[in-house]
């Protein structure tokens, strides 16, 4: 029987940024591997800080943002032999999150996520049963990347769990880590990327066009840091 993995993906770009390398090789060793990214719903006319978040990325207001995003995601992740999924959930700017300074803060008490994830994801587990599930470890505090680690840890599977570690965020300087006691005692393992790897990871992260200015200075500076990757590193446990 094919193992699988289920990658749970905050936004469209968080697995194969901050774990593509390992799960490239989960599905080179016969895994079926499913990333079910979360927040790839649109809404029609965005305004304030959400239209921002589209404008400062050099996309007009006539451009289908989510759209072309989730374009991106299915290139990304075909080019590592991954199966992407799409949820409809509305990312943190959506959701009256107003400013980048509150996308880092603590999610608000009446933030709608927070009961939309959990029968998400249980659904999920349902409709792939897997053997593992990889989800972000929440290093550097976004609030989309911590409802959906605290919503991955209540979730009900019995699959072995992956934390990645959440990259960009994980090579800037001192970045906030809110869960950190949730992971702290857990099991450390490295996957080692191989030269090979990490061309191929970084020929996929290439396909993320519309984020690569926004988190790395442009193509060439994320190349060169995927090329400086020595491993991507989880915590591991039964959940």
């Amino acid at each position: 029987m094919t193992r699988v993995v289920l990658a749970l993906s905050p936004h469209l770009d968080d697995a194969v940024f901050s774990a593509g390398g390992g799960l490239a090789a989960r599905a080179e060793a016969g895994w079926r591997v499913v990333v079910a990214t979360l927040f790839t719903g649109g809404v029609d006319a965005p305004k304030g800080f959400a239209l921002a978040c589209q404008l400062d990325k050099g996309l007009g207001p006539e451009i289908d943002y989510m759209a072309l995003r989730r374009g991106e995601d299915e290139a990304a992740c075909a080019a590592l032999g991954l199966h992407a999924v799409h949820l409809p959930l509305l990312e943190a700017p959506h959701r009256d999150y107003h400013s980048a300074a509150e996308l880092f803060r603590a999610p608000h008490a009446d933030d709608p996520a927070r009961e939309a994830l959990g029968p998400a994801l249980a659904e999920l587990i349902e409709a792939h049963g897997p053997d593992e599930v990889w989800a972000p470890r929440a290093l550097g505090g976004h609030v989309d990347h911590v409802l959906v680690h605290r919503a991955t840890r209540a979730s009900a599977s019995a699959a072995r769990l992956c934390w990645w570690t959440d990259w960009p965020y994980a090579d800037r300087p001192a970045p906030a880590d809110p869960e950190s006691p949730t992971v702290a005692a857990l099991a450390w393992e490295d996957e080692a990327l191989s030269a090979a790897a990490r061309t191929r990871k970084a020929d996929a992260c290439a396909a993320y066009g519309s984020q690569l200015g926004f988190q790395f200075g442009g193509e060439a500076a994320m190349r060169a840091r995927v090329r400086a990757m020595a491993a991507e590193r989880y915590a591991t446990a039964r959940a």
